[in-house]
């Protein structure tokens, strides 16, 4: 009998997060003849996914649907994982690089005595079918390769690094569903009262496919708006540099870079943002970059794949009007 593989999916906003897909997929890679995939549930509601992430070429889903796990508390949701854990007895466990991920990875890897490598942006296999797994260092200046010695393996998948798993049509697999047993007494030491989220955009930064990011060029959080314009004719998230929140043009929320989010969108429109090598480290491995900036020496042009040498504010609202005949 083969390997088997568990998916840590997630589930926001009534619906599955995109890096569930594309986390199966990246598992997939790492499938030999033989080898089984299985996806996890973990939440309330979320047995209204069971059929979606079946239809994605998986075997089994696991599925732990309690009211305690409405909200996200890791000293809940990590015996959750642990009961599916023991169910299933993968011999890898792959995560999306989210906060849940990056939360529940390294304490399920001590749990196990298992080895982990965070932030993989790309697997292949060797010729004797072993994985090689890469991911940045330094800030992305610099990508190391590894391996596993051991099983089981813990994974964690950066987003939009991979094709997305396709729902199929057809017939789902197989859902368990998996008792949910509370912490044993004294029970939880912390408890989540209430959630208040900053929104970050109407789409989430570090799932888009185009971003639309603005720097201290922008020079007001009115002239935020001009970018959001452009944001909405494409379907884009809107990103800001540090620079620019902290000059008080926008929410932290936004914010891209070291200190920031990462984010590997198809394509990254930078207007008004020099390039620093700490905005450029949450950047860089954006599928296609255009600068918009009104110095032709600003270090952004030399990462960018193509460059517009002019003020933002009369580039990007042509830009706008352009893309909107376009697409119309």
């Amino acid at each position: 009998m083969g390997d088997t593989f568990l998916v840590v999916a997630e589930g926001r906003d009534g619906k599955l997060r995109q890096v569930s897909f594309e986390t199966i997929r990246a598992a997939k890679q790492a499938m030999r003849d033989g080898d089984r995939i299985a996806a996890a549930l973990i939440g309330d509601g979320v047995s209204a996914f069971a059929g979606e992430i079946g239809r994605c070429g998986v075997d089994r889903v696991y599925v732990v649907d309690h009211a305690e796990l409405s909200r996200y508390n890791p000293e809940a949701y990590f015996p959750a994982l642990a009961a599916i854990v023991d169910r299933a007895s993968p011999d890898a466990i792959f995560f999306g690089h989210t906060a849940v991920g990056r939360d529940l990875a390294p304490k399920l890897a001590a749990q196990l005595g298992a080895g982990q490598i965070s932030d993989v942006v790309s697997l292949e296999k060797d010729g004797g079918g072993e994985w090689l797994l890469t991911r940045p260092l330094y800030a992305g200046k610099a990508f190391e390769t590894r391996r596993f010695a051991q099983r089981p393996a813990v994974v964690t998948v950066r987003p939009n690094n991979f094709a997305a798993a396709e729902v199929a049509e057809g017939a789902a697999a197989e859902v368990e569903a998996v008792p949910y047993a509370p912490p044993a007494s004294p029970g939880l030491r912390t408890i989540v009262k209430e959630v208040v989220r900053k929104a970050s955009g109407k789409i989430d930064l570090t799932e888009a496919k185009i971003v639309v990011s603005g720097g201290r060029g922008v020079k007001s959080a009115e002239g935020f708006q001009v970018l959001e314009r452009l944001a909405d004719v494409l379907g884009a998230a809107v990103g800001a540099s540090r620079g620019a929140c902290d000059a008080g043009y926008c929410d932290y929320a936004l914010q891209i870079g070291q200190t920031g989010k990462v984010v590997t969108p198809e394509i990254y429109i930078a207007c008004g943002i020099s390039g620093a090598i700490q905005h450029l480290a949450g950047m860089s491995r954006s599928r296609i970059i255009i600068a918009i900036n009104k110095d032709p020496e600003a270090p952004i042009f030399k990462v960018a794949d193509y460059g517009i040498v002019g003020d933002l504010f009369e580039v990007v609202p042509l830009l706008t009007e352009e893309f909107k005949k376009a697409l119309a």
